[in-house]
């Protein structure tokens, strides 16, 4: 059985993390990558060699959310904080990314600004119930993420071949990201009317 996007938390009868813990400094790292990114690819842009460095730096920080997702759970660090910064990380890194393929003419200004609604309306939804539940990220949520960190580098990456591919996993992954954010508001929807 999928899982609800909008799952609350369950009470432990166990003591809670530190929030002080690996999983939730490489999810800060993780943000911390996104102006350095930024950085190098309007210092670098598309055609030379040189525009790789921030596609490296793309694929090193997105490629980290498995990664703080797995330590948290082998070594029971699961954290409230944890749940919240992840997808923050992960909106802030694709966000600059779509901001970037516009910049560049690569991915046309509204589809940008429908992902950057869809990815700050859940992120500030997610802020605003935090005292009553966290949302954790929905299998939906994950698969949006995976396309996105797939699409994003292949576009920035100098690399004139795949355009074919290249189109359908960014129409795949833009459509994808509106999806679940309907899935959000409708999970929503239900469970209050359900109160």
């Amino acid at each position: 059985m999928s899982q609800s996007p909008l799952s609350e938390q369950t009470g432990s009868s166990g003591p809670h993390p530190s929030p002080y813990n690996l999983p939730n400094a490489i999810t800060v790292a993780r943000i911390l990558l996104v102006p350095l990114f930024i950085w190098l690819e309007l210092r670098f842009p598309l055609g030379g060699l040189s525009a790789w460095w921030g596609v490296l730096v793309f694929v090193l920080a997105i490629s980290t959310d498995g990664v703080d997702g797995a330590v948290a759970r082998r070594r029971g660090l699961v954290t409230n904080l944890g749940k919240i910064l992840d997808p923050i990380a992960d909106k802030a890194l694709t966000g600059a990314g779509f901001l970037l393929l516009s910049w560049f003419g690569m991915v046309p200004w509204w589809v940008t600004a429908l992902v950057l609604v869809r990815e700050i309306g859940i992120t500030v939804y997610r802020l605003i119930v935090v005292r009553k539940r966290v949302i954790a990220a929905s299998s939906g949520g994950k698969i949006k993420t995976t396309l996105q960190a797939v699409v994003i580098p292949l576009l920035l990456a100098p690399l004139d071949v795949f355009w074919q591919l290249k189109a359908v996993l960014l129409w795949a992954a833009v459509l994808v990201t509106l999806y679940t954010g309907l899935q959000y508001v409708w999970a929503e929807v239900k469970l209050n009317r359900g109160r």
